[in-house]
């Protein structure tokens, strides 16, 4: 699975925890995060995060391109409600996310609750809907 990873500037260390935490889990899956997010997260866990441009040069419209295209499958945003850049960010993944129905979370308690059905094969269900290009 294709699992992009965002932060905001003040979620950024929680997001490295999530996945310090599920680090066995994302080891098996394609990550994706705009920097300095996947930074973070590949110095922390030792996980390859292919990494997209900051969110203030593009990483997030990188991002809503690779779910428009059906290249993600799981989405997890930790996004900073007091963040000028909220409504923006979090309205443009989250509507494409409904829209080519990618599961999204935007909070840690969702996160980990898509992180378990991730390694519970509970989104297998995306490969056989939406197959992926060898």
């Amino acid at each position: 699975m294709n699992v992009a990873l965002i932060a905001h500037d003040n979620k950024q260390e929680l997001m490295v925890q999530l996945c310090i935490a599920y680090c066995g889990i994302f080891a098996s899956h394609q990550l994706c995060a705009p920097n300095p997010t996947a930074q973070l997260i590949a110095e922390a866990t030792g996980l390859s995060v292919e990494k997209y441009m900051t969110r203030s040069q593009g990483g997030i419209q990188q991002i809503a391109a690779k779910i428009a295209y059906n290249e993600i499958d799981l989405v997890l945003f930790l996004a900073d409600p007091g963040s000028p850049e909220y409504m923006e960010d979090m309205g443009l993944i989250a509507r494409l996310c409904d829209q080519y129905s990618i599961p999204f979370a935007s909070n840690v308690a969702t996160a980990e609750m898509l992180i378990l059905g991730l390694q519970r094969g509970d989104l297998a269900w995306r490969d056989i809907v939406n197959p992926k290009k060898k």
